[in-house]
């Protein structure tokens, strides 16, 4: 009797998205979103036919080597700085990631981020919990102005040009540096200019570029030294690109304004100076968590395992030399 094929998921993902595979696939599940290391992942997935991940599960050698039958393994994240694509081509494994699907759920949060921080949100939230609000004073939680300031924007990309058309509303000119300037169609009326000029001009800062060695730490000391006493800095993108122990010096010492931050150097663990701070908003790596988005991000993953499976292209492939090999 024919083997079915088996999918392995990671972390708990909607009951009714898993209801849908079991009707087509055998999958094991991690519903009770236990915390998976490198050895359980590979357990897990070792007689797998593809896997569902999330940008923190690794897949590298040490896992791939364990996962003889794989074929495929879906990232459900648009990032995948997690997955060795190195690895997978020896492996021939393809991957996958969730592009588009997420773009104005995270350009929102990023606005929820900038305005939050420029206009004290958070501070001036817990200060009327905690019952100190006992008049109004006219200079009470000035905050920075957002409408017509200009905008900064490093990295480009589809949520990047997303975040700039969101700016026409607020008035704002808005700058931005990619390694490579965007044919003028897709600039979303932004100016390209050089990263020291980005840093030096912008209002306030927003990041989305992906992450790689490359762009490790591209805003640390130096940079957010150049950066305006009254600039907000948003990062929506990821730990690493942001030295967080850099920016908590910057933010202490009144360097800049405040920050957004939705990601952070070895998340979920969080550099314990921010959270001492009242001029930083803080989430926990959820700006593409809408209902509607995290359906889309899994349905578009679950899409590339069933193409994989059928033995054709997946929509989102990130490595098509697999294919070219096979």
């Amino acid at each position: 009797m024919t083997r079915p094929l088996r999918i392995a998921v990671s972390r708990r993902i909607f009951p009714a998205l898993v209801d849908e595979l079991r009707g087509e696939f055998d999958v094991v599940a991690n519903q009770e979103d236990a915390v998976w290391g490198s050895s359980e992942l590979a357990a897990a997935m070792r007689d797998a036919d593809a896997a569902l991940i999330t940008s923190g599960d690794r897949i590298d050698e040490a896992v791939l080597a364990q996962c003889a039958r794989l074929k495929i393994v879906a990232n459900i994240a648009v990032g995948y700085n997690n997955i060795d694509l190195a690895a997978c081509n020896r492996h021939r494994v393809l991957a996958t990631n969730t592009p588009d699907v997420l773009n104005d759920a995270t350009a929102d949060h990023a606005w929820a981020l900038l305005l939050a921080a420029a206009r004290r949100v958070g501070e001036s939230e817990r200060w009327l919990r905690a019952g100190k609000w006992k008049r109004w004073t006219f200079e009470m939680f000035t905050g920075a102005e957002v409408s017509g300031s200009t905008l900064g924007i490093l990295g480009m990309g589809r949520i990047g040009r997303a975040i700039a058309r969101r700016a026409g509303g607020f008035s704002m000119p808005v700058i931005y540096h990619n390694r490579t300037r965007l044919p003028a169609d897709q600039e979303a009326g932004a100016r390209h200019v050089g990263l020291e000029t980005l840093l030096r001009e912008a209002d306030h800062l927003i990041l989305v570029v992906p992450y790689s060695d490359a762009v490790h730490h591209i805003i640390g000391a130096d940079q957010l030294a150049l950066m305006k006493p009254g600039a907000v800095l948003v990062n929506i993108a990821r730990g690493g690109v942001v030295d967080d122990a850099a920016l908590v010096v910057a933010l202490r010492e009144g360097r800049i304004a405040a920050a957004g931050l939705d990601v952070y150097e070895n998340e979920p663990a969080l550099n314990p100076g921010l959270l001492g701070l009242e001029n930083v908003v803080l989430t926990p790596h959820i700006a593409s968590s809408t209902r509607k988005t995290r359906t889309a991000m899994a349905t578009l993953a679950i899409a590339n395992v069933r193409a994989a499976l059928a033995g054709n292209r997946p929509p989102t492939l990130l490595n098509p030399e697999v294919l070219q090999n096979r």
